[in-house]
């Protein structure tokens, strides 16, 4: 525990007590307004952000892009403060503010009694969807990065495990994810990062991407139905979001990889300033 550590989380311990007791429009409009300084003044990956856009979108005008950008700075700015104001929000409410498109298919995959591969990307707030679909009474593992800051560590996990899910690290994913998928749970992914090494090439926005296995190699083995869930944020001052949720009809590790990124990137054209522009997807090349 480094005291670098500690200074971090008590900087967000005093800015979550803060947005918490403030009015959630005058709290969303601080994380806007910061997200855009981040953009606008600090520029902050805008570079990575403005080539993902001209890979993503070539037909669109630099004014739009730029346009784009900002608002996806904004938007983060947004949801950093939604996930902030997260833990304080009751079961009830949490489950007031989501609405869902497509539960059928979750219920009926859960009947099935293999469990359901539930693959999402980072677009509107993939958080508020894993919770969304726990508190709806599905056992439900994610899988995401360990923090290298130990206190935000055991915040995120807290906060996971309070809303009913069970945190897996990365690193250390497959055994328990098997062990849960033979119980009948399901697991939650993250699919839409680039990997250095060991992926495969798979199609994005016209582009081939390097993308893990995992998620087609856990449903081809197992037998557990891949399961597409978007998570978009309703427009509005305050933190709603709509989950679209839909079957990956594929067979087979790779054609459930491309089904996965097909939905995705769908459903990022509904709302592109809600995706995450600032990681390196396309970094690595065949």
């Amino acid at each position: 525990m480094k005291v670098s550590h500690r200074l971090e989380a008590g900087l967000v311990v005093a800015i979550g007590a803060l947005v918490r007791i403030l009015p959630e429009r005058v709290a969303q409009g601080m994380g806007a307004g910061l997200g855009w300084f981040v953009g606008a003044i600090l520029r902050l990956r805008r570079r990575t952000v403005e080539e993902n856009l001209r890979i993503a979108f070539p037909e669109w005008s630099e004014d739009e892009r730029r346009t784009v950008a900002l608002d996806a700075y904004r938007h983060l700015g947004r949801e950093g403060i939604a996930l902030l104001r997260l833990g304080a929000l009751s079961a009830d409410e949490l489950r007031a503010r989501t609405e869902i498109d497509g539960w059928e298919h979750v219920e009926a995959a859960m009947e099935g009694g293999r469990g359901a591969i539930l693959l999402t990307g980072h677009l509107g707030n993939w958080e508020v969807g894993g919770a969304a679909i726990a508190l709806r009474g599905v056992p439900l593992d994610v899988v995401g990065k360990a923090q290298s800051n130990p206190l935000f560590d055991r915040r995120i996990r807290t906060m996971r495990e309070g809303f009913g899910m069970r945190p897996i690290y990365r690193h250390e994913a497959t055994r328990p994810l098997l062990k849960g998928l033979r119980e009948g749970r399901a697991a939650a992914l993250v699919a839409d990062q680039n990997v250095r090494s060991g992926g495969v090439f798979i199609p994005f926005f016209g582009k081939e991407a390097a993308t893990a296995r995992g998620p087609g190699v856990l449903s081809t083995r197992t037998g557990a139905p891949p399961i597409f869930v978007a998570v978009h944020r309703l427009p509005g001052s305050r933190a709603r979001y709509q989950l679209t949720i839909r079957p990956i009809e594929a067979e087979g590790e790779v054609a459930i990889l491309e089904g996965y990124h097909s939905l995705l990137e769908a459903a990022i054209r509904e709302a592109p300033d809600q995706y995450f522009w600032f990681h390196r997807r396309w970094k690595t090349r065949p």
